[in-house]
């Protein structure tokens, strides 16, 4: 395979992918700090800066912290 070609799937499928996908989920929080709060970001601001600092490992954590209802 090219390594170019492999270098633009790393991005696109280890970075790109999962900020797409936290930036457009329900489940990611608000924009806005919650009531009170006296951090200036929202949690999906917070989660993209770790996906943005992690990587893949960074959207695992956001995959595995949304609540799952069990049947």
């Amino acid at each position: 395979m090219d390594p170019k070609l492999t270098a633009w799937l790393i991005l696109g499928f280890g970075y790109l992918l999962p900020l797409a996908h936290i930036t457009l989920s329900r489940n990611a929080g608000s924009w806005r700090p919650p009531p009170g709060s006296r951090c200036p970001m929202g949690p999906r601001v917070g989660w993209l800066v770790m996906v943005l600092l992690l990587g893949p490992l960074g959207w695992l954590l956001f995959w595995r912290s949304r609540r799952r209802v069990r049947a």
